[in-house]
């Protein structure tokens, strides 16, 4: 399994980004895909999830309405649209496959399993 996050970078609060989540290894479109971050000096915080066939998602709080999460089961690849940008926003932003396939959206990290090396949002005027 290998998960390669990308489309990080620096944004102005209210600013909006694309990350992206390149899967391989495994049968993406039979997997739900979860997007969690690390802000520094604190632990990974779990941030959205998408079932397999992306017909359904789930957001923490502290990003709904202002995050989507989307797939593209033909590219292997996952998506989150941030907008509305704001410096709490700042940390290092991950994806993981869930541990079993299906057709649910688990919410919980530890249902989570193979995480990428991760792509750094900086929210910062």
């Amino acid at each position: 399994v290998q998960l390669v996050e990308s489309g990080g970078g620096l944004a102005q609060p209210g600013g909006s980004l694309r990350l992206s989540c390149a899967a391989s290894g495994f049968t993406f479109s039979t997997y739900a895909m979860s997007w969690a971050r690390q802000a520094p000096g604190k632990g990974l915080e779990w941030v959205s999830a998408v079932n397999s066939v992306g017909s359904d998602a789930s957001y923490a709080d502290s990003v709904t309405d202002r995050f989507t999460v989307s797939r593209d089961n033909a590219k292997n690849t996952l998506y989150l649209q941030m907008n509305s940008l704001k410096p709490e926003d700042t940390a290092l932003y991950y994806c993981a496959k869930a541990r079993e396939g299906g057709w649910g959206t688990p919410i919980l990290l530890q249902e989570y399993e193979d995480w990428g090396q991760g792509t750094q949002v900086t929210v910062s005027s």
